[in-house]
């Protein structure tokens, strides 16, 4: 059993962007030596998360308005009051995604539906440079 933790980073546009991370968590497992295990992907972070979904305009679309329509932008944040910053919306959409994903790994490859991809999604309000950490288990 080893564990080997790796790490890449990416700059996002904030305000919901969506970057698919898939290609890069591949590459490291394919990279890690590991033949059989799982990979947790983590984002450091209260602003932003990590999910699946397909990587596809229309249901990407789709999942930006649900996010506004349950935790929108515009309502008032305890948090804005105390920082001033006006990402209070950014800590609640990040809490309610999650900021860690995990997939299962075969034959040093991912194990994932077809139309499955892992993104980022940097809620913040603000352009951002994001570092995802990735820790590799397996044998």
């Amino acid at each position: 059993m080893a564990v080997i933790t790796e790490s890449f980073s990416l700059k996002t546009r904030g305000n919901s962007d969506i970057k698919d991370i898939t290609p890069e968590v591949a590459r490291e497992v394919r990279n890690s030596g590991l033949n059989e295990g799982i990979v947790t992907v983590f984002i450091p972070g209260s602003t932003a998360g990590i999910t699946t979904i397909e990587f596809e305009d229309g249901v990407l679309e789709d999942l930006s308005k649900m996010l506004d329509r349950i935790i929108p932008e515009n309502i008032k944040y305890q948090h804005n009051y105390r920082w001033g910053d006006g990402n209070g919306h950014s800590h609640v959409r990040s809490a309610m995604v999650g900021t860690s994903f995990t997939v299962p790994f075969s034959k040093s490859e991912l194990i994932m539906g077809t139309w499955q991809q892992i993104v980022l999604i940097d809620f913040d309000n603000r352009p951002r440079k994001r570092e995802i950490i990735l820790q590799i288990i397996g044998e």
